[in-house]
């Protein structure tokens, strides 16, 4: 697990460094300046000629630190001092102090261009901005950019938000990050994501006082996070899955719910749907169990029975609008104990009475796209694209329930937990399907015992790890549904 933290997070584990446990924040920073510096020379930068472009507090005092360690090894480095000088930390004060008696070139007018130089080291804005950039910064930024030089970012690169990823006016793109103690939430999701480059984190001492309150998974976590299958074990110990998906003669959402659960490790799948859908659903997927409905004719009695059989239910993918979608979430949520995962045309229906979530007994588990999400919550899509975070937390501490809210970088989110930021996947996965196999996925290992609050975030890593392993065989416009379910072999042999 890694963790992934705030401004304000950030701020106060640094000043607990500092403040607390005694580490002087100059040390802190001359850490820091060590850090990139290797990074510099071991990650194949040209350093024949480099600019340290910095701002007045602390992240310029990190650049200043950068530029005096590359003057020590003979390389010819420019300081450029952005901003206001009154507004200049106490660090990066003496920071200047101790480069101008290493004789550091320091150059305070607007630089024209520079593209005269073969790297440039951003230090201009650290994590704490929290504004538009203008004026000179802009300008500065504008010129970095058009350099064609590669650029190395120290924490973050300039006029990008830390906490939303947000480009606040316009910001640095970067070859490479290296940010210290914790990756940022800015880093990790659009467009910060592909602003900052390769990111490196550097462990430079800073103490953590508590848990952050976000995070992700990292690439070798997999065989830790799945649960464990024993040797003597039989199906009925890996938890019997209730798909409840399909309309008339619309079974594809049924076929790769069932199918994802049962590669994930389901040991009984069963398919409630239309019994027009039986026979391609059968051939199909011979292992399915199979019970039907005939359409504006619910038993509840059958209903019932299934629920009381089932170890999860998913109920929603394919189902369409109509009286029986309705009539058949109220029963199920009215009834069912064990988890609901709740997706798709379920997700409208809810969405047209949301107070059908106040008669719930279960574990709750919604997995919208921003258009469901949309209409969940009555909101533009282009208001909850760039609010991801908040409007899953909000959701899911409204309803005390489980967001799985979906996009490029997917949010777990759920009551007095951290949240969790997807980092796995590609965009050949945006395909019809897709959604399907992931609600498939998370119902397959909570079969298998794994708690909903850990299978919510280990099922979106999962798929995401899938489809990447599918694009190594496929390419972004080809990629199918059917090619992420058949890569889950592939992913879980570990």
């Amino acid at each position: 697990m890694q963790y992934l933290v705030t401004s304000s997070e950030m701020k106060h584990y640094d000043a607990y460094t500092s403040n607390t446990i005694g580490l002087p924040s100059l040390v802190l920073m001359e850490r820091a300046a060590l850090a990139v510096v290797n990074q510099l020379n071991t990650n194949g930068y040209n350093l024949n000629k480099v600019a340290v472009v910095c701002g007045y507090g602390n992240n310029g005092g990190d650049g200043i630190a950068v530029a005096r360690l590359l003057k020590l090894q003979h390389i010819d480095v420019d300081v450029y001092l952005i901003g206001e000088v009154e507004n200049v930390s106490e660090e990066t004060s003496q920071q200047i102090k101790i480069a101008q008696n290493y004789n550091i070139k320091f150059i305070t007018s607007l630089a024209e261009s520079f593209s005269q130089y073969t790297t440039i080291v951003d230090a201009i804005f650290g994590i704490g901005l929290n504004r538009l950039v203008s004026g000179d910064f802009l300008h500065t930024i504008e010129r970095i950019n058009h350099s064609n030089v590669d650029v190395l970012a120290i924490d973050i690169p300039s006029g990008l938000c830390c906490d939303t990823g947000k480009i606040l006016g316009t910001a640095v793109k970067a070859k490479q990050t290296v940010t210290f103690a914790y990756s940022k939430i800015g880093l990790t999701l659009y467009p910060g994501v592909e602003l900052a480059g390769e990111v490196t984190i550097a462990d430079i001492g800073i103490y953590a006082t508590t848990p952050a309150s976000h995070y992700t998974y990292q690439s070798n976590e997999l065989p830790q996070l799945l649960p464990r299958r024993l040797n003597n074990s039989h199906k009925g110990n890996h938890g019997k899955v209730l798909v409840i998906a399909g309309s008339e003669n619309m079974s594809g959402a049924a076929y790769f719910a069932a199918k994802a659960a049962y590669k994930t490790g389901a040991g009984l799948v069963r398919i409630y749907t239309p019994i027009s859908n039986r026979d391609i659903l059968l051939t199909q997927l011979p292992e399915l169990l199979f019970t039907p409905f005939i359409a504006n004719n619910i038993d509840t009695k059958i209903l019932e029975e299934l629920i009381d059989w089932a170890s999860v239910i998913v109920i929603g993918p394919g189902m369409g609008l109509a009286d029986d979608t309705h009539k058949i979430l109220s029963h199920v949520l009215k009834h069912a104990t064990v988890p609901i995962i709740i997706d798709a045309d379920g997700i409208n229906v809810l969405a047209q009475n949301i107070r059908l979530l106040q008669q719930v007994q279960a574990t709750i588990i919604v997995t919208p796209h921003l258009g469901e999400m949309a209409r969940l919550i009555n909101q533009p899509i282009e208001i909850i694209k760039d609010n991801l975070i908040p409007t899953a937390k909000k959701f899911a501490q409204d309803y005390r329930l489980i967001c799985v809210l979906k996009d490029a970088k997917t949010i777990v989110a759920m009551p007095e937990q951290a949240t969790y930021i997807n980092q796995s996947g590609n965009s050949g996965m945006a395909t019809g399907g897709s959604g399907d196999v992931l609600t498939g996925i998370m119902a397959g290992l909570i079969a298998q015992h794994l708690p909903p609050t850990m299978a919510a975030s280990v099922s979106v890593y999962l798929h995401g790890l899938a489809g990447d392993a599918a694009l190594t065989k496929q390419n972004k416009y080809s990629l199918l549904a059917s090619d992420i379910i058949d890569a889950l072999n592939e992913v879980l042999s570990v």
